[in-house]
């Protein structure tokens, strides 16, 4: 397999998207959001989305060439309109505008409308974090999970962020998907032949599964059984609902070339911390030092630390059929 210095990934990926129908900014910004998650070890959201990103901005079940709208109705309320654009574009836009709006009201909530996959979540909370800021993130996604008890997917996988500041070290970010597993780690088995965990998903008829492509065509299991089921809601009424997108059950596929765009929503809540606790900081760093110091812990998103800094230093690697596949989209 090619290895590629980040760099080159990016500049590979940026220009496939210019000879796809998408605008320079935003096949930068799109570009840059799926190197870093290649650079993470997160290949389900990283190159290999090059190539439905690409396929989707031809047909114009995503629309490339957009650039979001951005609005403030209330002191601390950002809303943008992504217009069936990419969700990256839209929510830089709409996090920028909250990292001033924060400084004079200390919280503010960004909706994020009409808009498509926002990758991995826990990169927009970290880059706030960076900044001194505490956020929480919410996205929903098409249908994938069902109701509990019920049998027809009805919510996406619906995946939650949280990031914060912390002392004498790199951002705490707790990143993960309402699914047992990301849709994305199923879609890749199934790519690859490969089976899937007992426990993950059911088949159509509601039975437990461990073949990939089965599992596609059936429902994913929610983390935490009842109660992730009830909590995923929570999410698609925050990020749908609260933004005016299609709930799980309305939006077309993050993949599919045929069809209206996908429209569903991402929903952001971002804290000025020090003007809720001046030692806040402070006080993370003593409940930060009570884990380390148990044996045996770590501290969510460490091995994601560790595989960017390798990345950083050696590249990454992509499989020869999907380099072989964006050269010659060139």
């Amino acid at each position: 397999m090619p290895v590629f210095q980040l760099n080159e990934l990016k500049e590979l990926a940026t220009n496939v998207f210019l000879a796809s129908n998408v605008s320079p900014e935003n096949a930068e910004i799109v570009a840059d959001a799926l190197v870093a998650a290649e650079a993470d070890g997160l290949a389900s959201h990283g190159i290999q989305r090059v190539t439905y990103y690409a396929d989707q901005a031809k047909s114009g079940t995503v629309k490339g060439q957009v650039a979001p709208e951005v609005t403030q109705p209330a002191y601390a309320v950002v809303r943008v309109d992504a217009k069936d654009g990419f969700a990256y574009p839209a929510i830089k836009a709409g996090l920028d505008k909250a990292v001033d709006v924060v400084e004079k009201t200390g919280i503010v909530a960004v909706g994020i409308g009409n808009s498509h996959h926002c990758g991995v979540v826990g990169h927009h909370v970290e880059a706030l974090a960076d900044k001194g800021l505490v956020s929480l993130a919410f996205g929903n996604t098409p249908a994938a999970m069902a109701p509990w008890g019920g049998s027809r997917a009805l919510y996406g996988t619906n995946p939650i962020a949280f990031a914060s500041p912390r002392p004498n070290g790199a951002p705490l970010v707790v990143d993960f998907a309402m699914s047992k597993v990301a849709r994305g780690k199923i879609m890749l088995a199934a790519k690859e032949g490969k089976p899937i965990e007992e426990g993950w998903a059911l088949d159509k008829d509601g039975n437990p599964i461990t073949d990939a492509e089965e599992a596609l065509r059936g429902t994913l299991m929610p983390m935490g059984d009842a109660k992730g089921a009830a909590l995923v809601m929570v999410v698609e009424i925050l990020s749908a609902a609260f933004t005016g997108s299609h709930f799980g059950f309305e939006a077309n596929s993050f993949f599919d070339t045929e069809g209206d765009p996908p429209r569903v929503g991402q929903f952001f809540i971002i804290f000025k911390p020090e003007l809720f606790s001046p030692n806040y900081i402070e006080r993370l760093g003593v409940m930060v030092q009570a884990i380390v110091e148990q044996p045996g812990t770590r501290l969510p998103g460490e091995r994601r630390y560790g595989l960017r800094d390798k990345a950083h230093k050696e590249g990454v690697t992509i499989p020869d059929a999907l380099y072989d596949d964006l050269k010659g989209r060139l």
